[in-house]
């Protein structure tokens, strides 16, 4: 199956109901403990605030002999035949569980964004949109998979947030764009052609060694049209779909039918903070360990 909307020549999709690939334990302190984490008042809505950039915090390392000079940044060159698995670093006393919130959205009648069951079957011109949230400054990578076949990744993208990934907690990510030119660029759009696709979300402290992020993404994809948009090494997907059996604990609300709110929706656009009385995420999943790495997974069903 596929979808007839392609996000910016990314990838066409199809198919949705919601599925956790990785055991699933249910906790009901899971949900709290993922807005822990929420800044506790509304940010400020006037003024400068824009779209977050997604490029990588600038490092302020000092070089050995104390020059007081920055130290020189070291970049990262693209493998030329895909990523390969990497070697997950060794992992800082106490930090917090990483944590993701989803919520998917789908469109109505009127073009309103409305929260959806993520059970529901979709059928040939339904248009759904995911919010993603995440408890911990970190970069995000997407995966789309279709009946089980090669993964393709679609997030980061040499055509979007200028080729970076840098999520920051509790400000929200929406995949596609509803700040797209084009309509048909907003949304995911279902077909005629059934089947069975997923989003693998895969959620980092630090960005996956082998690949290509920012200039060098960009860079990659121009000198390399042929193996954009990225396909992971066998290596690599295995390693990430072993992580996938790690167990995460997880709770779902009921709450669906509503609209998204101007609150998500300036958070979204202007790269705000929520507060934690703002909107939650329709599912919430966080690692029942403090790895540096959850992956999990959005099955869309489509018939």
């Amino acid at each position: 199956m596929r979808l007839s909307v392609i996000v910016l020549a990314l990838v066409c999709l199809c198919t949705t109901a919601i599925g956790i690939a990785a055991p699933a334990i249910q906790d009901e302190d899971v949900r709290g403990a993922f807005l822990t984490s929420r800044k506790k008042e509304k940010p400020a809505t006037s003024g400068s605030a824009s779209k977050p950039s997604r490029r990588r915090p600038k490092q302020t390392a000092v070089n050995p002999g104390n020059t007081g000079k920055p130290a020189e940044k070291q970049t990262q060159k693209p493998a030329s035949s895909g990523p390969k698995a990497s070697t997950e670093p060794s992992k800082p006393v106490n930090l917090p569980r990483m944590g993701i919130g989803l919520t998917l959205f789908m469109r109505d009648s009127n073009g309103l964004a409305v929260r959806t069951d993520p059970e529901h079957v979709f059928q040939k011109g339904d248009r759904v949109r995911v919010l993603l949230e995440t408890n911990a400054d970190g970069y995000l990578y997407i995966f789309n998979t279709t009946n089980n076949g090669p993964a393709t990744m679609i997030y980061p993208h040499a055509d979007l947030d200028e080729g970076g990934n840098y999520i920051q907690a509790h400000v929200p990510f929406e995949i596609p764009s509803s700040t797209a030119g084009e309509e048909r660029l907003r949304w995911f759009a279902f077909d005629e052609v059934a089947g069975s696709e997923h989003l693998f979300f895969v959620f980092t402290r630090e960005p996956l060694k082998e690949i290509p992020l920012e200039d060098e993404l960009i860079s990659f994809c121009r000198d390399s049209k042929d193996k954009c948009p990225i396909r992971p090494s066998t290596e690599a997907w295995e390693a990430l779909q072993t992580q996938m059996q790690e167990p995460l604990k997880t709770d779902k609300t009921q709450a669906y039918g509503k609209t998204e709110t101007p609150v998500e929706q300036q958070a979204t656009t202007r790269g705000l903070g929520l507060a934690k009385d703002d909107p939650q995420p329709s599912l919430v999943m966080m690692a029942s360990t403090a790895r540096s790495t959850l992956v999990t997974a959005l099955e869309l069903i489509h018939k």
